[in-house]
Order: C-alpha cells, then sequence, then structure tokens
C-alpha cells in the first residue's frame, strides 16, 4: 500500500508570503495544436518540497549532490497534533530509531490554503532538534510550513548537521496507526538550494 504525502501542484497553489506565484498553463491543446502541453513557473518552496542546506546558510551544496539514499529509509511518525510547540520527550529518545526519516503529524495541513496556514503553526524547539541530530535522523519531515518562524535558527541548525527538511507534508493521520513503514521523498533532479518533491510512504 502507497500513501501519498504529498499536495496536488494546481495552478495558484499557495505560496509562502512573499514567494514568487505558481503558474501552471495549459500552454498547447489537442483540439488546436494536435497535441497536449503544460508551462510549469514555481518556485522551488511551493507545495510538499525539500529544503537543502544552501537554503539558509552559507553552504555550496546543491541539494541534488546530496545522497540518494538520504531521501529514502525507515520512516518514523510522531503525533504531535495537540502541541502548538514541539518539546523533547524522553520517550522519542525510544520511538526514534538512528538513521530513520521522521515525520511530525500536527495536523496543521487540514488548513492548507486559508490564510493562516503560513502564519500561525507549530514549532520546534532546539532542544528537540538536538535530539534529531543525536540520532542521525536523515530527513525530518513536518505538515506545515516550516519548522520554526524567523530567524530561522531551527533551520539552520539542522542544515549545518546535514539534515535536509521536508515541508508542507499532508496525508500524516493516514500513517498514525501504522507500525512500519517506508518514506521516498525524491526531489527533483535539479541544481537548486531546495526543491519540489513527491514524497510517499509505503507500507508493507
Amino acid at each position: 500500500m502507497i500513501i501519498d504525502l504529498s499536495h496536488l501542484i494546481v495552478d495558484g497553489m499557495p505560496v509562502f508570503p512573499g514567494d514568487e506565484e505558481t503558474v501552471l498553463h495549459h500552454s498547447r491543446r489537442f483540439e488546436k495544436d494536435h497535441y497536449n502541453n503544460h508551462q510549469l513557473s514555481i518556485n522551488m518552496h511551493a507545495g510538499t518540497h525539500i529544503d537543502g542546506p544552501m537554503h539558509l546558510t552559507d553552504s555550496n551544496i546543491y541539494l541534488n549532490e546530496l545522497p540518494l539514499e538520504t531521501f529514502i529509509g525507515e520512516g518514523c511518525l510522531l503525533d504531535v497534533s495537540a502541541e502548538p510547540t514541539i518539546h523533547y520527550k524522553e520517550e522519542y529518545e525510544h520511538i526514534i530509531q538512528p538513521h530513520q526519516i521522521v515525520l511530525l503529524y500536527t495536523g496543521h495541513s487540514k488548513h492548507f490554503g486559508d490564510a493562516g496556514y503560513f502564519t500561525d503553526y507549530p514549532v520546534l524547539t532546539l532542544e528537540f532538534a538536538k535530539l534529531l541530530v543525536r540520532k542521525q535522523v536523515k530527513m525530518i519531515g513536518m505538515d506545515t510550513p516550516s519548522p520554526d518562524n524567523h530567524p530561522f535558527d531551527i533551520h539552520k541548525y539542522l542544515f549545518n548537521h546535514g539534515m535536509p527538511i521536508a515541508e508542507n507534508l499532508t496525508n500524516l493521520d493516514q500513517l498514525l496507526n501504522v507500525k512500519s513503514f517506508e518514506v521516498i521523498a525524491l526531489p527533483l533532479h535539479i541544481k537548486s538550494d531546495s526543491s519540489l518533491a513527491r514524497v510517499i510512504a509505503r507500507l508493507p
């Protein structure tokens, strides 16, 4: 079984305030041109995407230069849906295993498209981020637009430890009662700081 954790890319899809709008144009039509084609103009942080270290640090490593193994691995879901701030908990020491891809279910994806989606969302504490680094987590993913707010210290801390961040996930509630799953979160093969991604969970 496969669960899609990605938002659909559509014309006018919501973007982080200040980012360029998404434009998906049906540029050629079969009835007129005898074939169909679409033209997409989109920034790499629209919809479901993966942030790489270059995004908010002075790193010169493009996302496509990270090993592909970074984006595929055993998943671990934490249900943090009742928490406005995601704190460290001792129980996470046993739940999170080394080298997993950790996903945070906050329930915030239900607000995707609402005015407050990009301004009022749960954030991570530094102590929690340190746990992820200590566990050598491959990647952290969440159903929110960001793990933090300006000045984005959590972003920078994770990037400085080589950890990419998958943002704007959805459908994480479908993993709440799943005992084990694999995450496949492949970015485009693109020379960029970050990338759009099709993120899925594959169940045994």
